[in-house]
């Protein structure tokens, strides 16, 4: 896995982010660090990336214990350090999922499955951070 990126100093304090899938992902600072405000925060996407990555787990091993789910959505807060460098310190993620026939116990397995074996990212900040779940079941 690769990714290239590059400042555009023409705008301040955005960055331009090309993935070794040939995918753009434009980032911007804040207007009190220099940016604009024109795209999320670096560490934006690092919780949105990790957001992605765990619904995807959810998804997929869902579908793979044949269940019927029809919609995954994921709210994603976090608490960060007061000081430099600002690591997260706790994020909650919580999971809405829709479908017909969902049972608690299939949705808390996914979840939990996602978050100790199969999300790198969520289990990469996990060394720093305190992550907890909740999730709901909508049909």
């Amino acid at each position: 896995m690769e990714c290239t990126i590059n400042w555009l100093p023409q705008s301040g304090m955005a960055f331009s982010a090309e993935t070794g899938s040939g995918h753009l992902l434009m980032m911007d600072g804040a207007p009190d660090g220099g940016g604009r405000d024109l795209a999320p925060r670096p560490m934006e996407t690092v919780l949105a990336g990790t957001g992605g990555c765990t619904a995807y787990d959810v998804v997929l091993i869902l579908q793979r214990g044949r269940h019927d789910v029809r919609g995954c959505q994921v709210a994603v807060t976090c608490e960060r350090a007061a000081t430099d460098p600002k690591v997260f310190t706790k994020i909650h993620m919580h999971f809405v999922v829709s479908g017909p026939a969902l049972t608690e116990a299939a949705v808390e397995r996914a979840v939990r499955m996602s978050h100790e074996k199969y999300c790198s990212a969520s289990i990469m900040l996990a060394k720093t951070a305190e992550i907890t779940t909740s999730f709901e079941i909508k049909t």
